[in-house]
């Protein structure tokens, strides 16, 4: 009798998850939210929030966990809400970033000084976010610094759903996503790292092939991608780490703070290299969260992965 296949990973589980949303409704929430403004619209959300609030008991048993590490103490009902309410926002604020209406927010950035630096240079660079807050708020510093386009890198089945998404939203936006996993996937990414782009990459989740390191994070061992980092050291580029949280009202704060440069590391001195970006992302992580609490949204049991089988820094 052959055995079952083991559960799915903690860490691969979210890519799984059937998508609550489809494309109609989705284009419909695009139109409600351009014909009635953000004010108006936004009060759909909180519908939304207390829905997912009161029957999603699997997110609402990770959000419950997560505040608490990052609380120190058991969440209350309203902070609950108030998780699920940012992580709402967020998505949707998406519309009217990627539709052009950065009149809408008062965005305050830091750190812009370390994308120009590297801009100047004529090369680009890789920019290493999270599940926390908004990337598309990044569209606005763009907008206003006149800094690149920035394009992010997925693998390609959630490639494919964003850009459904995407495409829902606004067509134009599609073109900003370059999936992993094909043929000339790397040679595209080199070529536009060539061209001096900035190419977004959320480094917190593990999609199941190049294996995790556990770090330390927010009080327990957590498992952190290899992936991601193993790429910047073979691409040999500079890392920027990226946040955009939402501060309230139409107010965000963009943080941009040097991770690592791999540009000129031999072979030999790459694990260490990699380790080194692997313990400064985790703590920039952690930092960033306590900062913005309610602003990272893996809603799943980030820290029991079965597949953190190693501390050892990546080959």
């Amino acid at each position: 009798m052959s055995r079952p296949p083991p559960p799915p990973a903690a860490g691969a589980a979210w890519a799984r998850q059937a998508e609550r949303s489809s494309v109609p409704v989705m284009r419909f929430m695009v139109w409600l939210s351009l014909t009635l403004g953000r004010q108006l619209s936004r009060m759909v959300l909180h519908g939304i929030a207390a829905y997912f609030l009161l029957f999603s008991p699997k997110a609402g048993r990770a959000s419950r966990a997560y505040l608490q590490r990052i609380l120190g103490r058991p969440p209350t009902l309203a902070e609950r809400y108030r998780h699920i309410l940012t992580f709402a926002t967020s998505i949707h604020d998406r519309i009217y970033f990627l539709n052009g209406r950065f009149d809408l927010f008062d965005v305050e950035v830091h750190g812009l000084e370390h994308v120009e630096a590297h801009m100047s240079t004529g090369r680009g660079t890789l920019l290493f976010g999270a599940h926390l807050g908004s990337f598309e708020v990044l569209r606005a510093v763009g907008h206003r610094h006149a800094t690149q386009r920035v394009c992010m890198l997925m693998h390609a089945e959630n490639a494919r759903k964003i850009n459904q998404v995407l495409a829902a939203i606004n067509p134009e936006a599609s073109q900003d996503i370059l999936p992993l996993g094909q043929l000339d996937s790397m040679l595209q990414l080199r070529d536009r790292l060539d061209g001096g782009q900035l190419v977004g990459v959320l480094a917190d989740r593990n999609p199941g092939e190049s294996g995790v390191r556990n770090l330390p994070f927010l009080g327990s061992p957590a498992p952190f991608p290899n992936g991601p980092f193993r790429l910047a050291a073979l691409l040999q580029r500079p890392v920027l780490f990226m946040s955009g949280t939402w501060q309230g009202g139409r107010r965000y704060r963009v943080e941009l703070s040097p991770l690592a440069d791999f540009t000129g590391v031999e072979p030999r001195e790459r694990a260490a290299a990699i380790a080194r970006a692997q313990e400064a992302y985790a703590a920039l992580l952690e930092s960033h969260c306590r900062q913005a609490p309610y602003n990272w949204f893996n809603f799943f049991d980030f820290w029991s992965d079965p597949r953190s089988r190693s501390d050892r820094p990546a080959p």
